[in-house]
């Protein structure tokens, strides 16, 4: 492992209490149980960011999208009325 810092952290007693619980059923000690949970913080953390990031970028891009959409039914349509219009001239 990386060089370690030693920090002091203050909790409520009903905090504590609960971290004690679940390290002695993990069998770990205070510092593993607190490096996991930043590391899980962190993580989680930088998920949001990018799920924040791609809703914004999606709502950027709404009006464009949107466009396409009718460009391409609008496209979709003509080739259908063509294609209609082709097989009329045949029977």
């Amino acid at each position: 492992m990386a060089e370690c810092k030693r920090i002091v952290v203050s909790l409520p007693d009903s905090l504590l209490k609960e971290v004690d619980n679940i390290i002695c059923t993990e069998q770990c000690n205070r510092s593993e149980f607190v490096r996991k949970a930043m590391k899980f913080y962190l993580s989680e953390m930088k998920r949001m960011n990018f799920i924040e990031s791609m809703k914004k970028g999606y709502l950027e891009m709404t009006e464009i999208n949107i466009t396409l959409a009718e460009v391409g039914l609008t496209a979709d349509y003509e080739t259908i009325c063509r294609y209609e219009s082709r097989l009329a001239e045949c029977e």
